[in-house]
């Protein structure tokens, strides 16, 4: 009896095989779930109860977060590897013997993905292929092939020979405005707020912008301070005096727009982090000058590397090489909201992704994809390698697998054999979810791949095999290399769980 019965005679305690029972229902489970409405994976693992059932469901999401992409691969096949699992536990085979198959048909599978990734130059086509692959698995096909364009140009703008990517570069700004087929990619920066001022300028062409962020209102003084007066004269002077130190701050920006701008030809834009007050935005509408208050922090840095310049912390040491130039700003409005856009910059370091969609679920919908999306095409770049999809590489590594299981000694073959039958889950629900016989489809592939030699994957238009590599459908090398150790971890994990129990206090009560 489990110890824990002895202080709660109505805990729940299941051993060895009801436990490894109840853990693969809950891994099936999941996986039927995520099998014809892969969509789900986004708001499911915040529902779900089962303790297995939201490890997986865990795992999935930090593949999703470091990756991009795979969850419902990562679902399936743990979910698979369990259930063929379950087929030689029935028969007396203990798991952890299954668990040392499974060790030995990963290292085999890691060296068959070394083999079978093909090493090229990340070109704008293969990246287009690559993220096309990535964005058809999240939305409809038209809208897939609208977004990859999109996502290849963000990314290959912010991107520097040498460096780290940093997705952060590419801001994704949602409208709730038309359809998902109006989204675009603005080479320049969109901000969620507009000027403050009704005379100011709504559109601004061949546009200096200054970046900053000085307080341009009165503030209180950081130390608790008083003046006292004896006369109202002398209360002006105070107010005249407190006003005077932030018109110098204002009165030194339009001198720099008098000595860069000396026609009305040239446009001025000063972007602030922080306030403007009624007064001083007056005295820059005078002068022609567009300002935005409370900048948002992340835009700061966006602004110099979309726009040029410097972002300034004072006003007195202002100089022309401060500046930045976009080619258009306008100001545009959407019911009650206003959007500032910031276009035509010269060669940008950062861009935003303008997602346009009817309803709040179509734009989380189609930001998750666009998120998916970049970092599939950031994965390719950094990897300098990819490899061919569409189930091609599962049904490679699957036959490769029962080759090399006569390398394996004693009953850990059937754990090779396991993980080879487990990883063609993919090409059968790739064939499945597009109308045709799963077993029929995979039947081809094998017959094709021994046949060619070359890696085949499905024709989800025509249920035929096809040489993916040929048809640009190509996975991340990264992805399917975190899948290949992620899902291993985890099933053999879970298949070696003896005991599981539930005694909360609730089942005390009553």
């Amino acid at each position: 009896m489990a110890a824990v019965k002895a202080l709660n005679p109505k805990a729940e305690v299941a051993r060895a095989q009801a436990a490894l029972a109840v853990n693969i229902s809950a891994a099936r489970g999941l996986q039927d779930v995520l099998r014809m409405l892969p969509e789900l994976f986004h708001w499911l693992p915040s529902q779900i109860q089962h303790p297995t059932a939201s490890l997986i469901a865990k795992v999935a999401t930090a593949q999703d977060d470091i990756t991009g992409d795979g969850t419902t691969s990562n679902v399936l096949i743990i979910g698979e590897l369990l259930k063929q699992a379950d087929l030689y536990v029935s028969e007396g085979l203990h798991p952890r013997i299954i668990a040392e198959g499974f060790e030995a048909a990963k290292e085999k599978a890691l060296a068959v993905l070394e083999e079978v990734k093909v090493t090229q130059e990340m070109d704008r086509e293969t990246l287009i292929n690559v993220a096309r692959t990535s964005l058809r698995t999240k939305v409809h096909t038209e809208l897939a092939d609208l977004l990859t364009e999109a996502v290849v140009d963000a990314v290959l703008a912010i991107s520097k020979p040498n460096e780290p990517i940093d997705l952060y570069m590419v801001e994704i700004m949602e409208m709730k405005h038309k359809t998902d087929s109006d989204t675009q990619l603005i080479r320049g920066l969109v901000m969620d707020h507009g000027a403050r001022h009704p005379d100011m300028k709504k559109r601004v062409e061949d546009a200096y912008v200054l970046t900053c962020n000085v307080s341009l209102e009165y503030e209180k003084t950081e130390v608790n301070s008083g003046f006292f007066y004896k006369s109202a004269g002398e209360r002006e002077k105070l107010v005249a005096a407190e006003r005077k130190f932030i018109e110098d701050r204002v009165q030194k920006i339009i001198a720099l727009k008098k000595k860069v701008c000396p026609s009305d030809e040239k446009g001025f834009v000063v972007i602030n982090q922080k306030g403007i007050d009624p007064f001083s935005l007056d005295a820059l509408a005078k002068e022609g000058i567009v300002a935005l208050r409370r900048a948002k922090r992340r835009n700061m840095e966006r602004l110099t590397l979309a726009c040029g310049g410097i972002a300034m912390n004072s006003v007195d040491d202002l100089t022309p090489e401060c500046l930045g130039h976009a080619g258009l700003v306008y100001e545009h409005t959407l019911g009650e909201e206003k959007y500032t856009f910031i276009e035509k910059c010269e060669n940008p370091r950062s861009v935003t992704l303008l997602v346009k969609g009817p309803n709040k679920h179509t734009l989380t919908q189609i930001k998750d994809a666009v998120r998916d999306g970049l970092r599939a095409v950031k994965n390719a770049i950094e990897d300098g390698s990819v490899v061919s999809g569409a189930g091609a590489f599962e049904v490679a590594v699957a036959d490769a697998l029962v080759k090399h299981k006569p390398n394996v000694k004693g009953r850990a073959q059937l754990g090779v054999q396991a993980f080879a039958d487990a990883l063609l889950v993919i090409p059968k629900v790739l064939a499945q979810n597009s109308g045709y016989d799963p077993q029929e489809t995979l039947l081809k592939l094998q017959t094709e791949y021994k046949e060619s030699g070359q890696l085949v994957g499905v024709d989800l238009s025509t249920g035929e095999p096809m040489v993916a590599g040929e048809a640009g459908v190509w996975d991340n090398y990264s992805v399917k290399k975190q899948l290949l150790h992620s899902c291993t971890v985890i099933a053999s994990n879970i298949l070696l769980v003896d005991e599981i129990m539930r005694a909360g206090m609730s089942s005390l009560k009553g």
